[in-house]
C-alpha cells in the first residue's frame, strides 16, 4: 500500500511509514495513491459476513499484500471483537451505536486497531514510539485504553482544560504508565496546533520518534470505515437508499464514511451534523472555507473550529470542475445550537424511548430535517455512552440515567495531568526538560 502527502504528490511513502510518521513534514496529510473498489459480490453478500470477517476483507483489499493475511486477520481479530449495534427508532430512522468497546466511544475502534498495527510494525525494532494526542474529548480516552501498557510506546495526551466532561477527564488523565496528560489552558484547536508544531520540530526530532493518533493517522480513518459496511449490512433492503447523519468535529469519522463509498459501498448521501462550530457546514453553502476559533458547546468533542481532515475530503473531490459542487453531491450540511441539542435529547427519549448523548442528538436532527423521499433510510452515529455526559442528559430527562460500572468505577481513580498553556515554546520545553 502506498499514500502520498496532499501538500506533495511526489512524496509518496509505505504504510508503516504513515502510520508511524503520520505528519509529513510539508504539513499535508496522507491518502491512499488507490482506493480499490471491492467486489460486488461481496457488497450484495454483506449479511453472509461477520463484522471482524467483513473487517478483514475490507483491510485486505485496501492494503493489498502489504502485511501477511495471517497477521492482518489476528490485528482485526483483537482490534474489532465488539459490535457496533443498529437500532431502529423510527421507520425511516436507526442509530448505530458505537459505544460498546472499552472506553464506550467510537473512538475505540481507531484506537484499537493502531495500537495492533503500530506494534506488529515495531515488533522487531529497537526504539520507543512516543505518541502524540490532541482530544476534545473521547480520542484521548480511547487512545489511553487502546495503548495502555503496549510495549515500546508512550503516549501524550493534550486536552483543554475545563472543556470536556468529568468523566471524560477521568478517561483521560488516571492511568499512569506509560499515558501522559498535559491539561492545556486553551481550546482543542491550540492543543491540535501544538502537536502539529511539534511534529516537525527539529529540536524534539532529536529527542523523540513521534506518531499521531488522531485522525491525521490513516491508520484512524481504516477502521472507522469498516463499521460503515457493519451498517448497512444490518439495514439494507433492496429499494432503500442509505443515508448517514455524522456528528462532526475533525471530519475523520465522515472521512471514513467517503472512503467506505469510493471502495463500493452504495452510501446514497453523507450528512455533516455540527455543533455551533459549523465552518464545514457552512462552506457546503456558501462554498468558502472559513477556519475560525472553536467555541465551547454541551457536545464538546465537535468543538473543532479547523478540521483536519477537510483537506483530505478535498483531496477526495478534487476532480474535473468544482470541488465545492462535487462535494455537495454527496454531503449536505446541518449545524444546531446547545438549545436545539437540550430539546433533541429531550424529545428523542418522549418520541422514540431511546437515550442520545449530546453528540448523537445532533446527528438525529440532521436525520429528521434531511428526509428527501420515505425510501430513505437515515442512520445517525451515536458516538459515545450517554453515561459519559450524565450533567447533560440528565438534565434533559425526567429520570437519571445510571453510570455503566466500567465509568463509574473511574470516578474514584485519582486524576494526574500537566498544566500547560496554550503558547507551544511552553509545552516544547515540557517534552524537553
Amino acid at each position: 500500500m502506498k499514500l502520498y502527502s496532499t501538500n506533495d504528490k511526489t512524496n509518496i511513502v509505505d504504510l508503516k511509514e504513515a502510520v508511524l510518521n503520520a505528519f509529513p513534514k510539508d504539513r499535508g496529510l496522507y491518502m491512499p495513491c488507490h482506493i480499490p473498489a471491492l467486489p460486488q459480490s461481496f457488497i450484495e453478500n454483506l449479511y453472509q459476513y461477520h463484522f471482524d470477517e467483513l473487517s478483514y476483507i475490507v483491510a485486505q483489499n485496501l492494503m493489498g499484500d502489504y502485511i501477511p493475511e495471517k497477521d492482518l486477520y489476528h490485528i482485526i481479530s483483537k482490534a474489532i471483537n465488539f459490535p457496533a449495534l443498529v437500532v431502529n427508532l423510527t421507520e425511516n430512522i436507526s442509530c448505530l451505536e458505537l459505544f460498546h468497546g472499552p472506553s464506550m466511544a467510537f473512538k475505540d475502534f481507531g484506537a484499537r486497531f493502531m495500537a495492533e498495527l503500530m506494534s506488529y510494525f515495531l515488533r522487531d525494532e529497537d526504539r520507543e514510539t512516543t505518541i502524540l494526542v490532541a482530544t476534545s474529548g473521547d480520542t484521548g480516552g480511547a487512545v489511553a485504553a487502546g495503548f495502555y501498557n503496549v510495549p515500546g510506546i508512550r503516549v501524550k495526551i493534550l486536552y483543554p482544560s475545563g472543556k470536556v466532561s468529568p468523566l471524560q477527564e477521568k478517561q483521560l488523565t488516571s492511568w499512569g504508565g506509560n499515558i501522559e496528560a498535559y491539561e492545556i489552558e486553551g481550546v482543542f484547536d491550540d492543543c491540535q496546533r501544538m502537536v502539529k508544531e511539534a511534529f516537525v520540530d527539529d529540536d524534539l526530532q532529536e529527542k523523540y520518534t513521534f506518531s499521531s493518533a488522531n485522525s491525521i493517522n490513516i491508520a484512524r480513518l481504516i477502521p472507522q470505515s469498516f463499521y460503515y459496511f457493519e451498517a448497512y449490512k444490518q439495514v439494507y433492503q433492496q429499494d432503500d437508499k442509505i443515508v448517514f447523519s455524522v456528528p462532526s468535529g475533525n471530519f475523520g469519522n465522515l472521512t471514513a464514511g467517503l472512503l467506505a463509498k469510493r471502495m463500493g459501498l452504495p452510501i446514497h448521501h453523507f450528512l455533516a451534523a455540527t455543533n455551533a462550530n459549523d465552518t464545514v457546514p457552512m462552506y457546503l453553502k456558501t462554498g468558502e472555507y472559513r477556519p475560525k476559533p472553536s467555541v465551547a458547546t454541551l457536545s464538546n468533542a465537535m468543538d473543532v473550529g479547523s478540521p483536519s481532515n477537510f483537506v483530505r475530503i478535498q483531496e477526495l473531490y478534487n476532480q474535473e470542475g468544482s470541488t465545492w459542487n462535487n462535494i455537495k453531491k454527496d454531503i449536505t450540511g446541518y449545524s444546531y445550537s446547545d438549545n436545539q441539542t437540550y430539546s433533541a435529547v429531550k424529545d428523542i427519549s418522549a418520541n422514540t424511548g431511546y437515550i442520545c448523548d449530546p453528540h448523537g442528538a445532533i446527528g438525529y436532527m440532521a436525520c429528521k430535517d434531511y428526509q428527501e423521499s420515505p425510501v430513505d433510510h437515515c442512520i445517525f452515529l451515536e458516538t459515545a455512552h450517554p453515561g459519559k455526559f450524565m450533567d447533560v442528559v440528565n438534565s434533559a430527562l425526567s429520570d437519571n440515567i445510571s453510570i455503566p460500572d466500567r465509568l463509574q468505577s473511574l470516578m474514584e481513580n485519582k486524576k494526574e495531568s500537566i498544566i500547560c498553556s496554550s503558547n507551544y515554546q511552553d509545552f516544547k520545553s515540557l517534552l524537553l526538560s
